[in-house]
């Protein structure tokens, strides 16, 4: 296949900064559109001072007038499902980073985002490969996994497949990228730094998205907690990943075999060997999801750690993942890029 051309709606923020520097290294891509209403007729760089000297300037066309193989839309919540029909009446794929699709049932999405849904006649492909690989393949419209999730449900599939847990408590570590390129008094210098963050305690939107997705794949009845927590690093989430073992006989040694049989296709994740902590450091500007930590203590608690960069596995990177399975390229097309550690 010759180049697609790609679209890339709200490329002001990080998600669609990412979304270009991942892209403009992709040997099957022809970066056509960059929108921005407020930034229009700048160049990028304006925005993203690592792309100087990319001839890309960012423009404001109307819906109707985006002509593209694949729109990437990195609107904020709400904004984006306004748009996303009318991309995919002009013949586009769309693959959206927002939460708007992400929810087989509207009404949990209306319940945990506050706002009605404007299109619940849409039915969109829940953009996690290793659960959805098939599917994405034929999907004209993906809703892009958030980032937390990504991380929590990838720690959790094997156990929850096999059917050894009942209930999960997801504790995650994010960095303060994750809250998007705005400012705010939560990510604020002085308020973030030397500080861990708890926040949305036990009411986070991500939490039904996780339950959606495990429940999907074992037990109906399966329990999910989550509490983000922000810290002071920019990029990646680690997230500790609490269970208790429902059946006898099982060891940590059992558990570590399990994840690295379940994931031993994946390109992207990475069961480390000698049962490791993964660290945020190695994943930063990839798009891996490492997991290892697997321990197991004397009361049957199974502790699984995972870490993803937010901006790459975790958002741009997942995309990239779901547009290559899209139109038929290597999956790892573009995304081999190793860790950033230090």
């Amino acid at each position: 296949m010759s180049k697609i051309d790609v679209a890339i709606i709200g490329a002001s923020g990080y998600t669609g900064g990412e979304l270009m520097r991942i892209l403009l290294r992709h040997p099957k891509v022809n970066i056509k559109t960059v929108t921005s209403r407020k930034n229009e007729g700048e160049y990028v760089s304006e925005l993203h001072p690592n792309l100087e000297g990319v001839d890309l300037k960012f423009t404001n066309p109307k819906p109707e007038d985006v002509d593209a193989d694949v729109v990437f839309s990195a609107l904020p919540h709400g904004a984006s499902m306004k748009l996303v029909p009318e991309y995919l009446n002009n013949g586009s794929k769309v693959i959206d980073l927002s939460g708007d699709f992400r929810f087989s049932d509207y009404k949990v999405y209306e319940k945990w985002y506050g706002m009605k849904h404007l299109h619940p006649e849409l039915d969109a492909v829940f953009g996690l490969p290793e659960i959805n690989r098939d599917q994405i393949k034929d999907a004209t419209l993906i809703a892009n996994p958030g980032c937390f999730p990504t991380g929590g449900i990838l720690s959790s599939l094997p156990i929850v497949e096999n059917q050894l847990v009942d209930r999960i408590i997801l504790d995650s570590k994010s960095g303060v990228s994750g809250a998007g390129v705005k400012p705010n008094e939560r990510t604020h210098y002085p308020t973030c730094t030397d500080n861990v963050k708890p926040y949305a305690i036990a009411n986070h939107r991500h939490t039904p998205e996780i339950r959606e997705q495990l429940r999907n794949f074992g037990s109906k009845d399966v329990k999910v907690s989550f509490t983000p927590h922000l810290v002071p690093v920019i990029r990646g989430i680690l997230t500790t990943n609490h269970s208790f073992l429902i059946k006898d006989d099982v060891t940590a040694e059992d558990i570590y075999n399990l994840y690295s049989e379940y994931y031993k296709d994946e390109p992207f994740v990475q069961v480390l060997k000698d049962n490791k902590v993964p660290l945020l450091a190695s994943v930063r500007g990839s798009n891996n999801c490492q997991i290892g930590g697997i321990s197991l203590d004397d009361e049957d608690q199974l502790v699984v750690i995972s870490a993803i960069d937010n901006l790459v596995k975790g958002a741009s990177g997942q995309a990239v993942q779901n547009m290559n399975i899209m139109f038929g390229f290597d999956e790892t097309t573009g995304l081999k890029e190793v860790g950033l550690y230090p």
